[in-house]
């Protein structure tokens, strides 16, 4: 089993809006949702520390997320798991609850915020060494700060203060449009204000995520940001029709800027025409998944650009996860894939962390 560095995963809303105790049993969290009915997410958790801990992911990208829609006025106020609020000050409130949360689980010893690249090195080290030797209790899960949607920076002048609190990677736009670009489901270019963004995190060295950006919205960021970029949960639009994919050339322009590209979980990225309540799980699967890997490595002549961003529990549960996911565990269950597909050791174990963590300790502080 190689150790795992995940991309995105969205642990403080689950935590906080879901209302989900991440220190217990997935059993256990799942048996507390039965018969809840807000989401069809309920009762179907896959994510949790002890799952993260049995899945050997060493380090996840964790965002902070929530959403400015002014527009937006649910007849029945707002929901508990909404991502939506009236205004970015609102939404920075709430990106710096879920950051409390994140400090207070690393005040309790579950996990350790990595802010620096040498930080990101003593902690994969620390693992290395745990993962040798037999009855060594491994060390807690390592955090990079990571943002979707950059909603809760209010301006782009706070963006320092951000960085400051250790945000590394953010982007720019989730669903919909904020005060920066056009995201997933519109279509529209950067505002003045996003320009103005890109320009403070090239200068502070926060690192652009490509992810849901529109098409013109994505294009027009590669130029204008000059500094790092991934794509951190991203699936290819050659396999599955969709502007939420990236194009075969958008991501040769992510290759030739030296990105990881971390492979998505969510069903309907993985599989053409699946469709929730409609379409079976088993017709997305692993395999899919190796099959958007396989597609990225084609085009870029080589395996250093393609990863894991799983996305898991990202307001969705096992019942939109691929066929063999139950837990986040489970993601184990593609080395085996890439094994039967003569993927080398080298090449799977680079998958599941080299790419990344050449990559941030590379680019972190």
């Amino acid at each position: 089993m190689p150790l795992l560095l995940d991309a995105h995963l969205d642990l403080s809303w689950n935590a906080l809006s879901f209302d989900r105790d991440l220190t217990e049993p997935i059993e256990q969290i799942n048996a507390r949702e039965h018969e809840m009915t807000d989401s069809r997410a309920r009762g179907n958790a896959t994510v949790c520390l002890p799952e993260m801990q049995r899945g050997k992911v060493a380090v996840c990208l964790g965002t902070l997320i929530a959403r400015a829609r002014p527009e937006i006025r649910p007849s029945e106020g707002h929901p508990r798991i909404s991502l939506d609020y009236r205004s970015p000050s609102a939404a920075y409130g709430i990106a710096q609850g879920q950051l409390a949360y994140y400090r207070l689980l690393e005040q309790d010893g579950h996990l350790s915020m990595l802010k620096t690249a040498s930080e990101l090195q003593t902690h994969w080290q620390q693992w290395i060494a745990a993962d040798q030797t037999t009855g060594t209790t491994r060390p807690p899960l390592g955090l990079i700060l990571a943002m979707e949607g950059a909603d809760s920076i209010v301006a782009p002048e706070q963006a320092e203060a951000w960085f400051q609190q250790g945000l590394r990677a953010v982007n720019l736009v989730h669903y919909g449009h904020n005060q920066y670009a056009v995201g997933t489901g519109e279509s529209g270019p950067l505002t003045p204000a996003g320009i103005a963004l890109l320009q403070e995190f090239e200068r502070l060295g926060i690192i652009l995520d490509a992810t849901h950006l529109s098409d013109p919205s994505f294009f027009q960021a590669l130029d204008v940001y000059h500094g790092p970029v991934i794509a951190s949960h991203q699936n290819c639009r050659a396999l599955v029709p969709g502007e939420r994919q990236f194009s075969d050339e958008q991501l040769r322009l992510l290759i030739e800027r030296e990105a990881v590209i971390g492979a998505a979980f969510d069903n309907w990225m993985i599989a053409p025409g699946w469709k929730m309540g409609q379409t079976s799980r088993a017709e997305a699967t692993l395999e899919r998944i190796a099959d958007h890997t396989d597609h990225i490595c084609q085009l870029a002549g080589d395996h250093r650009h393609v990863a894991i961003g799983s996305d898991l529990d990202g307001g969705f549960g096992t019942e939109q996860s691929p066929a063999e996911v139950e837990t986040i565990a489970d993601i184990q269950k593609l080395a085996d894939v890439f094994q039967r597909r003569g993927y080398p050791a080298e090449a799977i174990d680079d998958i599941f962390h080299g790419n990344w963590l050449r990559f941030f300790v590379k680019h972190l502080p």
